[in-house]
């Protein structure tokens, strides 16, 4: 029996897996490494973080989101962004540290990938500091001043890039940034060349430069039109990638290049009345559409757990029930 590392390899390069990959199975997440998160802890709870963004969580939603009122903007013009943006220092204590070296230490490197976590991505992080629609209107109105925030928040990740590697020597590298809604990305690629692409031309091509063997990069949405751009910047794994992709077709087209991690969309399957059987159809429609290479059947969010109770663990369990079935 092949570990879930050589497993894994082995659906990547189009070789022969003795099994489905299992969700998150073959990345061991060092939650521990300190970071400044951008969530609030929990629902009815509100934070401000490092970067001066407030993130609030009502209690009656599944998730936070910064707050981009008048009060909370941390941007309120682009062209003076140097004013109000400072980013947190990359620096922690060996104390800070602690946690997460003795938990990549511990981990079985020939089974699982030691898996650095960042978040938010590049993209997200110039919303979260001034809101979507003046992030998105700023890339028309003020390119220059974006090209320099964006390049800001590009040296902040590599110094934090040190920090992790020097500390933890990850194996394996997962990052957030969401491109699109469910059904579109939210720019087009042309404008993602010119202003997304070449920032992490930097931030992977330095990952992988220093370890890193394989970068999983999760885009929770519509971002088919930018597979090109993935295989461009680094990107092995798309994680989160959703049904409105069609992601038959994307393998068919990019198998080889890429690996498509998803295909089970958390939104169909993870809510208040749950069932297994719901989890079963539409896990065995992606497995079976989708097939055994160049793909990993997974929810589409973002980490190792669901929104509701019992969500990922059974998504689990159908994916080692339809590994029994199928191969």
């Amino acid at each position: 029996m092949l570990t879930k590392r050589q497993n894994l390899m082995e659906v990547m390069k189009g070789g022969h897996p003795d099994r489905f990959v299992k969700q998150y199975e073959f990345m061991e997440l060092i939650l521990e490494a300190p970071m400044d998160l951008p969530l609030a802890p929990e629902p009815g709870t509100r934070v401000k973080n490092k970067w001066g963004i407030t993130f609030d969580w009502p209690a009656d939603q599944i998730g936070s989101f910064p707050m981009h009122d008048d009060e909370h903007k941390v941007v309120k013009d682009i062209t003076k962004w140097k004013e109000s943006v400072k980013a947190p220092s990359v620096f922690y204590t060996d104390e800070e540290w602690a946690a997460a070296e003795a938990h990549a230490n511990a981990v079985d490197r020939k089974d699982k990938f030691v898996t650095a976590f960042c978040a938010p991505g590049i993209f997200e992080m110039t919303h979260h500091l001034m809101s979507m629609e003046d992030a998105l209107m700023a890339l028309y109105e003020e390119p220059e001043d974006m090209k320099e925030l964006i390049a800001y928040v590009v040296e902040y990740e590599l110094a934090y890039a040190k920090e992790c590697i020097k500390h933890i020597h990850p194996d394996a590298l997962f990052h957030h940034d969401d491109w699109g809604s469910q059904i579109s990305t939210f720019i087009s690629p042309a404008m993602f060349d010119e202003f997304i692409l070449p920032a992490y031309k930097k931030v992977y091509g330095y990952w992988k430069a220093n370890g890193v063997e394989v970068i999983v990069h999760h885009s929770d949405s519509y971002a088919a039109t930018l597979v090109p751009e993935m295989i461009e910047m680094g990107i092995d794994i798309w994680q989160g990638v959703m049904t409105t992709n069609k992601v038959p077709e994307l393998i068919k087209k990019y198998g080889g290049k890429i690996t498509f991690m998803g295909d089970i969309d958390s939104g169909r399957v993870d809510f208040p009345g749950w069932t297994r059987e719901k989890i079963y159809e539409d896990a065995k429609k992606a497995c079976e559409e989708c097939g055994k290479l160049y793909f990993i059947p997974n929810l589409s969010q973002g980490l190792n757990i669901s929104s509701f109770p019992g969500v990922y663990e059974a998504t689990s369990d159908v994916i080692d029930q339809l590994t029994r079935e199928m191969f």
